[in-house]
């Protein structure tokens, strides 16, 4: 069994950066006979076969196993809570374990702002699967993508538009923190030092002395650290300094050079181009503004 909406988009909705083509949902028993019909042409595809679409695809396995096969991926097997993306161009087959049957969920879309997330190696046909296992979150998305679909009020392209990018940034960040709290001891390491961090804008503590005292080699700290909080520690410390700036440019009289050597800055010519590098704006402009 299987439902499914196939949707147009004109030029105008190309433009919003990411359009839907098609969104569905099948439930195949144990035995039933796969690929289903229904699909649109140049959707359907016998197994043995694949296909390559002109789109990427975003499916969702919440019940049920699989594989799945790709040109550049490999293959996979599929056990509930996995998650597989399509990649325009990319061959590929997959199918459910036909002694055990599957419960599916789709969405496809074609635009910039994917093709520019896949340029910029958050996504890729080498590592076309993810293990984000069973989410509330991940089935009403897909629904209210299926409702949505099926009404096909006016702007309903920007509509799902918005549901697939929370559906890829999730999927992207549930799988990423699973695989991080495989090892607490890294988590609990990256969350303290965080905390340090936090603790020390004022102070003169390096990041050198953080990892020092967590009997942690400087190389290895930063390489946790960046793959846990997605930046180095050394830019996630001026980052929170600018943040205090801020605050101390718009709450109290301080001068500029007060602030930057406060802030453990080297030089206040050094804090005024890291400020208005990150912010746009002198730290004497900032101010004025605040006020």
């Amino acid at each position: 069994m299987q439902t499914s909406k196939y949707l147009i988009a004109n030029e105008r909705d190309a433009e919003w950066g990411l359009t839907v083509s098609t969104v569905g949902y099948e439930e195949i028993a144990p035995g039933d006979e796969y690929p289903t019909h229904g699909h649109a042409d140049g959707y359907y595809f016998a197994v043995e076969k694949g296909r390559v679409l002109s789109e990427y695809q975003l499916l969702y396995q919440s019940e049920g196993e699989g594989v799945f096969r790709s040109a550049q991926g490999g293959e996979h097997s599929l056990k509930a809570g996995d998650m597989f993306l399509l990649f325009p161009g990319e061959w590929h087959s997959y199918h459910p374990v036909s002694e055990v049957g599957w419960k599916s969920h789709w969405i496809g879309f074609r635009g910039i702002n994917m093709d520019h997330r896949v340029k910029a190696g958050f996504l890729s046909p080498t590592h076309p699967v993810y293990h984000v296992g069973y989410s509330d979150e991940l089935l009403h998305l897909y629904e209210e993508a299926m409702r949505v679909a099926q009404v096909e009020a006016p702007y309903v392209q920007q509509t799902l538009a918005g549901v697939v990018n929370h559906l890829v940034g999730l999927m992207y960040s549930l799988e990423r923190t699973k695989r991080l709290s495989r090892n607490h001891g890294h988590v609990d390491l990256v969350n303290q030092a965080r905390l340090l961090i936090r603790n020390g804008l004022e102070a003169d503590v390096t990041i050198q002395d953080i990892a020092s005292d967590m009997g942690v080699s400087y190389s290895n700290f930063r390489k946790l650290f960046k793959e846990f909080a997605g930046v180095s520690p050394a830019l996630y410390q001026q980052e929170l300094r600018i943040q205090r700036a801020k605050e101390l440019l718009a709450t109290t009289d301080m001068s500029v050079k007060q602030i930057a050597y406060r802030l453990r800055f080297d030089s206040p010519d050094y804090f005024s181009s890291k400020f208005k590098t990150k912010t746009g704006l002198k730290p004497s402009d900032f101010r004025a503004q605040a006020r």
